[in-house]
């Protein structure tokens, strides 16, 4: 009889033949090698051999010895047939008349090739694998099932019947599920995180939505009041006080199992689960939230600094450019063609002033000379700067965008850093401290941070007293930073999914000492 998670079809397939195999099949598992045949020619009668052989490659297929022996293809028949130089492949309708025959066959099978019977209490190897597996894996009892009888097949352990194996299955997954419930639960924090986790599901709110719902709902957009609201629920899901709790004992697929639930179910839902998976639930959801809502968060960041800060300001500087072209053209032109007559004439040519004069008067009247003077100093970059200078004090002029996000992101999300982020990641967090002043001396900041133009943005500002900085300058130098090394990892954060430290994939330690038996045996 089929059992639950098991179709009719795959229910009566378990044990079986197939009524059509292909020939490399046929080839793969009932081919005869030598002890093959030598073991077959010591039956005297062609129906005993051949039936022999019947068996013998039903057995290697199926992990099981078929009910009805000739319960075969017609061409495996033929194919077995062959091999064992039997003229007449119908005669093994003759095998079986004596069932002593058979099962004596079935017995000397078992002896030679070292198969043994299945039994739960003679196999504690194989409970051992079900049980790790369904723990690491979280499979699906159909899978489950089925790598299982891969297993068997492969320790050449004769499979029991397809009722006694699905139930053994889902006895397994069902105690491995309470099992995770109850470590998972067993995690949980103090009384007050656990009382946070309950409000989150509970009814009779005013609002109608469950802070568990509110919580899901991620930014829509890139702005700065959007990053400041992404960032302020990474803090609220930090103070209800279970972030910090660690999964590593539990199989990190377990946990996203349990977080998925919790993602989609609604709030009524949740909170009728029974305990300990209520709790496991709420604390593998919460958790998986928080990473969620880091990644919100930097994606936003992200979007922010590439599309509308770091793209806007190239924007605004090439149309700058564009707009400007046409006077830089003619003014460069008027003094190229000064600069030139100075040049034909060389320097030891006793040329007079006057006559100098009247051929540069040509080009041009002292007026225009100077008008032409001014505008390459006004639209081409000051000496000693380089060719970022425009757009990166454009970008300053943005400061209203970035000076609300500027706290929260250096106080609300642990960031980690290589040795090349680190000074970056120093800088950040010292952000928020220079926010609320109107002058910031030199030696407060780290001046090795001012690559290319920000040096003088920062130190060389036209209204600055002597020894202070730029801040907003010096603000917008520590983003563009900041983002180059969170994009190239060199700054992550742990906490997050994606944008957490590619090379902490791996458990070491502590952490991989306590789940190795059961992540090996699985």
């Amino acid at each position: 009889m089929p059992v639950e998670f098991l179709s009719d079809e795959q229910a009566d397939a378990y044990g079986r033949v197939p009524a059509t195999l292909a020939r490399v099949d046929a080839e793969r598992y009932w081919h005869l090698d030598d002890y093959d045949r030598d073991l077959l020619e010591r039956r005297r009668r062609d129906h005993n051999r051949l039936g022999f052989g019947l068996q013998l490659g039903a057995l290697r297929l199926t992990g099981r010895f078929l009910d009805d022996p000739l319960a075969v293809p017609v061409g495996v028949v033929d194919y077995v047939a062959a091999q064992l130089g039997v003229a007449d492949p119908s005669c093994v309708k003759a095998y079986g008349q004596r069932p002593k025959t058979v099962w004596d066959h079935r017995w000397e099978i078992r002896r030679e090739y070292g198969y043994r019977e299945f039994g739960v209490d003679a196999d504690p190897e194989f409970m051992g694998w079900l049980a790790a597996r369904a723990w690491t894996t979280g499979d699906g009892p159909k899978t489950l099932f089925d790598a299982a009888v891969a297993w068997l097949r492969g320790r050449l352990v004769l499979l029991p019947g397809v009722t006694t194996l699905a139930r053994l299955v889902a006895t397994v997954r069902d105690e491995t599920t309470e099992r995770l419930w109850a470590t998972v639960a067993d995690l949980r924090p103090g009384v007050e995180a656990r009382d946070a986790l309950g409000q989150l599901v509970a009814g009779g709110t005013e609002t109608r939505v469950s802070g568990l719902e509110r919580l899901r709902r991620g930014p829509r957009w890139s702005s700065g009041p959007q990053l400041v609201a992404a960032l302020a629920r990474v803090a609220e899901i930090t103070q209800l006080g279970v972030v910090d709790v660690d999964f590593s004992g539990v199989p990190a697929r377990r946990v996203n199992e349990l977080a998925r639930h919790g993602y989609t179910a609604h709030a009524p839902i949740l909170r009728r689960l029974a305990e300990p998976r209520r709790t496991a639930t709420l604390l593998a959801t919460v958790a998986g939230l928080h990473g969620r809502a880091v990644d919100d968060a930097l994606d936003v960041f992200d979007d922010l600094m590439t599309t509308k800060l770091l793209a806007g300001a190239h924007r605004k500087t090439d149309k700058d450019r564009a707009r400007n072209y046409p006077a830089l053209a003619a003014a460069s032109a008027q003094l190229a063609a000064v600069v030139g007559l100075l040049l034909d004439h060389g320097a030891d040519d006793p040329v007079a002033v006057a006559q100098l004069w009247r051929e540069i008067g040509a080009v041009g009247s002292r007026y225009d000379l100077a008008a032409a003077i001014a505008t390459v100093r006004t639209l081409t970059p000051p000496a000693g700067s380089d060719l970022n200078d425009a757009w990166r004090a454009e970008l300053v002029g943005k400061w209203r965008t970035v000076q609300s996000f500027i706290e929260p992101l250096a106080t609300t999300i642990t960031f980690g850093a290589t040795p090349e982020g680190e000074p970056v990641l120093a800088a950040l967090a010292g952000l928020p401290a220079l926010l609320g002043r109107h002058k910031v001396n030199a030696e407060e900041i780290d001046t090795t941070l001012l690559v290319g133009s920000w040096r003088r943005l920062v130190l060389n500002g036209p209204d600055l007293e002597p020894g202070t900085i730029d801040r907003r300058a010096w603000v917008f130098c520590i983003l563009e930073q900041f983002h180059r090394h969170l994009l190239h990892r060199e700054i992550y954060a742990p906490q997050s999914n994606r944008w957490r430290d590619p090379r902490a994939e791996l458990l070491t330690g502590a952490a991989w000492t306590r789940v190795r038996t059961e992540v090996l045996a699985s």
